[in-house]
This record gives structure tokens, sequence and C-alpha cells, in this order.
């Protein structure tokens, strides 16, 4: 247990910020859920940011080598990249599934005070657009635009992520025989370190939000 828990500790201050932002990005990128929001990951990559932009102009007023300047602007450019897409495939998401996060508790807490301010524009601005181009010209029991009559039971026009999709997810260490198959028979996968698997996500949902399995 101990060597176990002194690997963890070399991996964690091993891995630096910017292996952090990446791993979060091809986690939220490949999720077919949006997952929690990394706030302090995306804060520190801002200020990293920030940082790298007044060296470079720091070096380029001191007429340092261009060749150090543009390694430091290739870091600036990667790390922007990342940023902007995992933020933009969030956005994303939300606008896709805004009625479903917005009802779903857990969903809703996951995202940032940003995005729910964004979220809940969003779908005012669905609704306003939905009910004064379609929804106003229909039947009274059509008017609804989450159900597709008043007699559905459940909001059956609120489009919701299919967990249950197949990705393509790799083990961070030896998790030993794990039950990855939810038909209902015990069918445990040794899962080593390093090894990738294509599984059902609800099945593996608990491994990757632990940080126990990246998703590729």
């Amino acid at each position: 247990m101990e060597s176990e828990g002194t690997d963890d500790y070399e991996t964690l201050i091993s891995t630096t910020d910017a292996d952090l932002l990446k791993r979060s990005w091809r986690n939220e990128k490949a999720a077919p859920e949006i997952l929690q929001f990394q706030s302090s990951l995306v804060q520190r990559s801002r200020e990293q940011i920030q940082l790298m932009e007044e060296t470079v102009e720091e070096l380029v007023a001191n007429d340092e080598d261009p060749l150090t300047v543009s390694l430091y602007q290739m870091d600036i450019d990667r790390t922007l990249f990342l940023l902007r897409s995992y933020l933009r495939t969030r956005l994303q998401k939300i606008e896709k599934f805004m009625f479903h996060i917005q009802k779903t508790e857990d969903l809703w807490a996951r995202l940032s005070r940003q995005e729910q301010k964004f979220a809940k524009q969003s779908i005012e601005d669905l609704k306003t657009h939905l009910e004064q181009s379609v929804l106003s010209k229909l039947p009274d029991r059509y008017q609804s635009h989450l159900k597709q009559s008043v007699i559905s039971e459940e909001a059956d026009m609120v489009p919701e992520p299919k967990l249950d999709a197949f990705v393509i997810c790799r083990t961070r260490k030896f998790l030993g025989a794990l039950p990855v198959d939810d038909s209902g028979e015990e069918n445990p996968l040794d899962m080593y370190a390093g090894d990738m698997y294509a599984l059902r996500y609800k099945s593996i949902k608990p491994l990757i939000e632990s940080g126990q399995l990246d998703l590729v």
C-alpha cells in the first residue's frame, strides 16, 4: 500500500498543468456528457499564459535569441489552443443538452458560474424563438418546448447524452479485476496500467470521475 501511495504522489508532482489541461481536454471531448469544470486548473492556465506573454515581451524588448522567443510563443499557442478548445467543447455540450443539464442537479453543479449564466440565457433565447416561430401557432396541447404533447409523462423532446455509448479509455495504474459489464452477469475485467479498452461510458464513469481512467 505504501508503494502504491508513493507512486501516486510521484505521478502527481511530476504532472504539469499543461499535462493536466491536455488530460481534461481529452476527457471532455470524448465523454458523452459534460464533466466537472476544472476551475483551479483553468485559472492557473490563464495566469501562466499571461506570465508567458509578459516574458515574451521582455525577451523581444531585450533583443533575445529569436529561437528562444519562438519556443516561448509555441508554449503559449499550445496552451491557448487547449484552453480554448476545452471551454468551447463544454459550451457546445451546454447548447446541445441545455434543458437536460438544467433539470439535472448533478450536471448543473458541474458548470462554472459563467457557464450557468450562459446556459440560462441560451434556454431563454431558445424558448422565446420556439414560441414566436412555431409553438404559438400550434394547438394548446402541443405548445410545450419539452414534451410532444400534454399527455406525455416525461420531457420526451429534451436531448440527453448517450451514456451507454462506447468510449476508448486508458488506465493510469493497475486497477485489478473490475466489473465493467452492466448486463447483470459477473464479468470482471483485469485492468492494467497503460492498457486501452473500448467500454461503455456508463460502466466506467466513476473511474473517470475519480481520475483512475483517462478517455482518449
